[in-house]
């Protein structure tokens, strides 16, 4: 008689969570059961201290008090405009003051944010803003005109808001240099953010409390494997991970979290906006990534936290004016987001004292699935050379499973898809029933990532499942490629594709950006030989092609997809 695979689940050696021996004392292998929804931790920082800083706004600084102050004002606006529970508000932003404010005024009106890229184009965003069958849209000015060609028409909308990057700032005299190209564009048809706040400011409002397994955000996915779904994550998914991050990096109140994720993602949304909220300590934020505002800003506000993609790290490594700064503070940095190098660690940690700690997340995992608890040295896979991106997070199941044959539970050390349940993980994606059944089994998500978790529990993200090469009949995946590209000191980053092959069926084709003093200078000839000589014949790749950079997401991940063009094989 064949075995239920509901049983496997239960008795193999995942079951026994071989990552909890590895915890340091002080973090608890479970965190229980939030309580709280992201709005009633805001209101305890508040009662707590209303006079501390909630937000930097490069010079400009808002307390708890003054932040609660504008939400409340902006709540009892959309009470009068008729927003309620459960309706959603699409807010496109950048990482500006509104976003916290616009976020608050609708969770006290008990209803869903959904956080939309504004760099996507009008049309994509129309996308998002009819398949969420949202109510309001909350946006930046410059995004108003070619947004009302969609909204103008949309009979479900009850209005569009609009405001301004230099709302919130001193004195055009005052501002900083990446906003001073910015001027103000006139609205018609669109209300005022700013307006609504002062008409509302005398005015009382009745907050009609979301409840802790609410939807809190409709987040919608990158796009990056297929078309953007809305993944449902409740006040109790986001709860979890704040504490997550809380308990594993140990944060207190003599923190200072800089806002360098986009807040429109989910690692910004957790690990920049709620941390900082369930804390009650201030999010620093600079509209959009410049590195000389990082460094002045870090030396400004002594920031000590920060989740940012490697690239970011890297940039900071590359600029020639780093070491000017400063930035001894940050001793609380941790990257997520895209696959990290050994190498880029040991020479951020070598060059400018940085201690990168590593972690691991999606959308639907409310961001952190496993990380590296504060103080601890992630290993790299003797294997592949991939740094471990931490141990699975407390309260979480994980489980790796053959790619093929997902019933079938692999070992520890053997590379599977990575398979995760628990209280931060999502119960499905909004209104796409069959791509929820096909994500989640059992209550069980099937992350597509490819991983291995050693016997130690650390956990190692080997590629995405899809991204697998296979040349005739090997197997190759990319990250073990891009590995050995970043070991050479031109390289400054590396993406691995496969590209159809006559012969092979498929090959292997790497791009690669190399760093500014090396330009001109290494060929690719010289870059596909390095590899040769460290790799099996059927790995190294038979292509490669310089390109200036590679093609990321906002959040840092490549866009291996644009990189499959017809030019480019």
């Amino acid at each position: 008689m064949k075995t239920d695979p509901r049983e496997n689940f239960m008795t193999d050696v995942y079951a026994q969570k071989p990552w909890l021996k590895t915890f340091p004392d002080w973090l608890p292998y479970s965190l229980g059961s939030p309580d709280r929804t992201i709005l009633d931790d805001f209101e305890q920082s508040l009662q707590t201290h209303p006079d501390a800083p909630c937000i930097h706004y490069f010079d400009a600084s808002y307390s708890y008090k003054a932040t609660a102050e504008m939400a409340y004002a902006l709540a009892s606006a959309l009470d009068r405009i008729g927003l309620g529970r459960g309706d959603r508000v699409v807010v496109v932003m950048q990482n500006i003051p509104q976003v916290i404010i616009t976020s608050l005024a609708v969770w006290m009106r008990a209803a869903v944010v959904v956080p939309v890229n504004p760099m996507y184009t009008a049309e994509e965003q129309n996308h998002l803003i009819c398949d969420s069958g949202a109510r309001l849209v909350i946006c930046q000015d410059d995004l108003f005109a070619p947004l009302q060609e969609y909204t103008g028409k949309n009979e479900n909308l009850l209005a569009v808001i609009t405001t301004s990057p230099l709302d919130l700032l001193p004195s055009q005299q005052d501002f900083p240099p990446q906003m001073q190209p910015l001027s103000r564009h006139a609205c018609p048809g669109g209300l005022d953010l700013m307006s609504l706040i002062r008409d509302g400011a005398a005015t009382d409002v009745e907050i009609i409390r979301p409840e802790v397994q609410d939807l809190a955000y409709l987040v919608y996915t990158s796009g990056t494997t297929g078309p953007p779904k809305g993944a449902m994550l409740t006040h109790h998914n986001i709860g979890h991970n704040t504490r997550v991050y809380r308990c594993a990096v140990q944060l207190d109140r003599s923190d200072v979290v800089l806002g360098v994720a986009p807040l429109f993602h989910i690692t910004g949304i957790v690990a920049h906006l709620a941390i900082a909220f369930h804390v009650g300590i201030p999010l620093v934020l600079f509209h959009r990534f410049d590195v000389i505002d990082v460094l002045e800003l870090i030396e400004k506000y002594r920031i000590t936290f920060t989740v940012a993609a490697i690239t970011v790290y890297s940039a900071l490594l590359n600029h020639p004016e780093t070491q000017k700064y400063d930035i001894t503070s940050l001793k609380k940095a941790y990257s997520g987001g895209a696959p990290v190098s050994p190498s880029i660690v040991e020479n951020l940690k070598q060059t400018l004292g940085l201690t990168i700690y590593n972690a691991y997340g999606l959308t639907e995992s409310a961001s952190p699935a496993t990380i590296t608890p504060l103080g601890q040295c992630g290993p790299v896979d003797p294997e592949s050379g991939a740094l471990s991106v931490g141990l699975i997070v407390p309260g979480l199941e994980a489980w790796i499973v053959n790619v093929e044959d997902p019933d079938d539970i692999l070992p520890l050390g053997q590379a599977g898809e990575l398979v995760l349940r628990g209280p931060c993980m999502v119960d499905g994606y909004w209104e796409k029933p069959e791509e929820t059944a096909h994500a989640i089994k059992d209550g069980r998500f099937f992350t597509g990532d490819v991983a291995k978790i050693d016997d130690q529990g650390w956990c190692y993200i080997v590629d995405r499942k899809k991204d697998l090469i296979n040349v005739s009949g090997y197997k190759v995946w990319p990250r073990d490629v891009e590995d050995v590209l970043y070991q050479h000191p031109a390289v400054k980053e590396a993406a691995v594709i496969g590209i159809p092959d006559e012969y092979r069926g498929e090959t292997v084709m790497a791009f690669v950006a190399v760093t500014d003093d090396c330009k001109g200078k290494v060929t690719p000839e010289e870059l596909i030989s390095f590899c040769k000589a460290k790799m099996a014949a059927f790995k190294y790749p038979r292509k490669l092609e310089i390109i200036d950079e590679i093609p990321k997401t906002p959040t840092g991940k490549f866009l291996r997809r644009q990189l499959r063009v017809p030019s480019a094989q």
